[in-house]
């Protein structure tokens, strides 16, 4: 007889968001690491350690359906990291969703290449609308912390140019094996961030004004450095 402690354990039925997480990570491990219209179903399946008739259960519009779905996915977790409380300095907020953001990048970079993963045969106007919805997203979410209600064109450009450049250092991040150090690259990018704002500031006159104001804020915050 088979001792106690070496049974098999039970099977546990998954429920349906359980099984539907599943497959979702499972697509987004294969889109990240290969060209989606590479990815088929029954790579899927495998990879859940599923059949392909139950993937089909889930995503019965196959494929197509199950990319956007994982797409919505990464989105959706994406959208939370700039999701700051209004609460302390600026810049500080700023640093505190980028930590968040660059943690995302780093447990998940497999969702978060799939989610920025461009050209493929597969895309449609909704997957490019998803990934826009997270840029759209945390540009709204940084100029409500800029504390900006009506923000002009140039300062509207200047932080959707400057969410462009974070996804792009995310990605050669990871082609670098992930150097530098995260608090490194954070304390980089909230630099860029302050240097392109600077720079529009001489052409832009409500950028002008903030900028100044984060600058008199710094000032009277000496010891927190980078915490405006």
């Amino acid at each position: 007889m088979t001792p106690p402690s070496a049974a098999t354990p039970a099977y546990r039925r998954l429920s349906v968001e359980e099984r539907r997480s599943q497959l979702l990570d499972s697509a987004l491990g294969l889109f990240a690491h290969r060209a989606p219209e590479e990815v088929s179903l029954d790579d899927v399946a495998e990879a859940a350690g599923v059949s392909r008739p139950l993937v089909y259960r889930y995503f019965p519009g196959g494929k197509q359906q199950l990319y956007e779905a994982a797409l919505r996915s990464a989105a959706e977790e994406l959208e939370k990291c700039f999701d700051e409380p209004r609460e302390g300095p600026r810049i500080a907020r700023l640093a505190r969703a980028l930590d968040r953001y660059l943690a995302f990048v780093d447990e998940h970079d497999a969702g978060f290449s799939a989610l920025l993963q461009g050209g493929s045969v597969v895309e449609t106007s909704r997957t490019t609308a998803i990934v826009d919805g997270v840029r759209r997203a945390a540009a709204e979410h940084i100029l409500s912390h800029l504390g900006v209600t009506d923000p002009g064109l140039r300062l509207r450009m200047t932080v959707r140019m400057w969410i462009t450049a974070v996804e792009a250092a995310s990605l050669i991040w990871l082609d670098e094996d992930k150097q530098p150090p995260l608090d490194e690259l954070r304390d980089w990018l909230v630099d860029q961030f302050v240097a392109v704002l600077s720079v529009t500031a001489s052409r832009d006159a409500q950028t002008a004004t903030l900028v100044q104001a984060l600058e008199l804020a710094r000032r009277a915050r000496p010891a927190e450095g980078n915490g405006t």
